[in-house]
């Protein structure tokens, strides 16, 4: 118990704060510049040691500076880094963000080596997922990557959350046997096909990704909360006002965040509240790895 597996994408992270963001064609002069650590799956990962968790961190770097400052910031987090794999021809991938004066951002990323992360690569990744209780996977690694991951994770029994994004069309095979999928409301507007306006949508689509063999699905939309489907259950749950700084990661720090509580057996909505005060933390600061939260911040939010 407590043991997360969790495999996906590293960038560092290029920041510019702005008020607002250019139009087509317009140059603004911006305020702040900063180089953060990022990539969805590192993100997830440093979220969920933060609070407490065992992970191992599969992912690939590039041989230069940008590689070896996220390995050496993976090694003061406490991940297990055996499974991170150097690329002797891509470069660290690298993630361009503006962040306006709402905290509203725009991300541009070059992928780099996280897009060479292979099969070939996972040589020895059964014994990683036999050594932990939950599997997370997200989209910036290639999907024949993502596919042969979530297929022996399904069949060791152990329970798969796919976070997908970015936001691309998903086939079934993959799709059935999830233990759980997260998407955000455009992410889940792809999947499903069609617009998603309230929360009767919400529902309808929760209930076809679980005919699809998804067990349970967790919208994440925002400010207007989470909404949680599975076979037992349709409910919302509104987020914790806070006063947001940067959304970056926000959605990274949450999937943390939730692998982290259901590695620990934690209920539904125990966990969902865990990890939306984790998230809402998160946004309240600059950066992306840097924003998470601690186990201590989050067990003191309702103090604070």
């Amino acid at each position: 118990m407590n043991n997360v597996l969790i495999i996906g994408s590293t960038n560092t992270d290029l920041v510019v704060k702005t008020n607002q963001f250019p139009k087509d064609g317009e140059t603004v002069i911006g305020g702040k510049f900063l180089i953060n650590q990022g990539g969805k799956g590192a993100n997830q990962a440093v979220a969920a040691a933060r609070l407490g968790a065992n992970v191992t961190f599969v992912s690939k770097i590039g041989k230069d500076t940008f590689g070896d400052l996220a390995m050496a910031a993976f090694i003061k987090e406490g991940l297990n880094t055996s499974m991170i794999i150097s690329d002797e021809i891509e470069p660290t991938g690298v993630a361009v963000i503006t962040v306006n004066a709402k905290g509203e951002n725009n991300i541009i990323v070059a992928p780099g080596a996280n897009m060479s992360l292979s099969i070939s690569d996972l040589e020895d990744i059964d014994k990683s997922i036999l050594l932990n209780d939950v599997v997370v996977i997200s989209l910036e690694i290639p999907m024949e990557t993502v596919e042969y991951v979530a297929e022996k994770a399904k069949k060791f029994g152990k329970k798969v959350i796919l976070n997908p994004a970015p936001a691309c069309k998903l086939s079934d095979k993959l799709l059935d046997g999830l233990y759980l999928i997260t998407p955000n409301q455009s992410e889940a507007e792809i999947l499903i096909g069609t617009e998603i306006t309230d929360e009767d949508p919400l529902r309808r689509a929760g209930d076809l990704l679980r005919q699809k063999g998804v067990k349970n699905v967790i919208f994440t939309l925002g400010e207007k909360g989470i909404y949680l489907s599975n076979q037992t259950t349709n409910e919302s749950f509104d987020p914790p006002r806070v006063k947001v700084i940067d959304t970056t990661a926000a959605g990274d720090i949450f999937n943390g965040a939730l692998a982290k509580a259901i590695a620990n057996n934690m209920e539904w909505k125990a966990a969902i509240v865990f990890a939306q005060k984790a998230a809402a933390i998160s946004v309240t600061r600059m950066g992306a790895q840097i924003s998470a939260p601690t186990l201590v911040e989050v067990e003191n939010f309702d103090k604070n």
